[in-house]
């Protein structure tokens, strides 16, 4: 089932990276943005994903302490309330939700504080000359070089020197080009890798709608409007 979702995923991302290729040379940022979802661990805006661990505490009620697990349903199961959505929530947002809940039969102005204690939904997709290209699940703070590994490093045919990171950003699709082998050397930095980015190893085996793509965007520039 993963690799048919991960089949039809590439299928899909190779046609919008082919029909953008002519559009890269638009737009000139000058720094690293963050994504429009960001997933860095230590934000408190992240969203509430399946399978997270998440931390409730409602002051001073200790009983209702706790840390509870996302279902795959993308609920969680507090005491007095029972099953309560939390997928797609920001902390704040669940916490407000379970206020509202907890007031209206069992706390008077309840204050709850919720947390995420560990979050497993993050992924990112990993295509081109890569030894094991496919999705990969990512936790706290990930740089390039440590995503490029999660695929076993690039393959044979690879090209280290133009790797290519996909990324929404003001609900654009953006990309930036990286060298591994300066990156490795100390001579450039090594940028952050968020959920849902796209990183494509140039190299000879690709296909053509990702070396055009790839080709055309210059190491000068950091993220580039498609």
């Amino acid at each position: 089932m993963r690799n048919d979702i991960y089949a039809l995923f590439i299928i899909g991302v190779t046609l919008l990276i082919a029909s953008c290729a002519s559009a890269v040379e638009r737009g000139s940022p000058t720094s690293l943005p963050i994504p429009d979802s960001t997933t860095s661990v230590t934000i408190g805006d992240l969203r509430i994903g399946p399978m997270d661990l998440v931390q409730m505490e409602v002051f001073g009620v200790g009983d209702l302490d706790g840390t509870y697990q996302v279902d795959f349903d993308g609920e969680i199961n507090v005491p007095l309330i029972g099953n309560v959505s939390a997928v797609g929530y920001t902390p704040g947002e669940l916490a407000a939700v379970l206020e509202e809940r907890y007031g209206e039969q069992f706390l008077q102005d309840p204050e709850v504080n919720v947390s995420i204690v560990e979050s497993v939904g993050r992924r990112i997709t990993l295509d081109g000359a890569v030894s094991n290209p496919g999705l990969y699940d990512i936790r706290g703070s990930v740089s390039l070089l440590q995503a490029v590994a999660l695929g076993g490093g690039p393959s044979s045919n690879a090209n280290p020197r133009k790797v290519v990171v996909f990324r929404q950003i003001e609900g654009q699709r953006h990309a930036a080009a990286f060298d591994l082998v300066s990156i490795r050397k100390g001579d450039a930095d090594d940028p952050e890798i968020f959920g849902n980015d796209i990183i494509v190893v140039d190299g000879s085996g690709i296909s053509e709608g990702y070396q055009n793509t790839l080709r055309s965007i210059p190491l000068i520039a950091l993220f580039l409007a498609l």
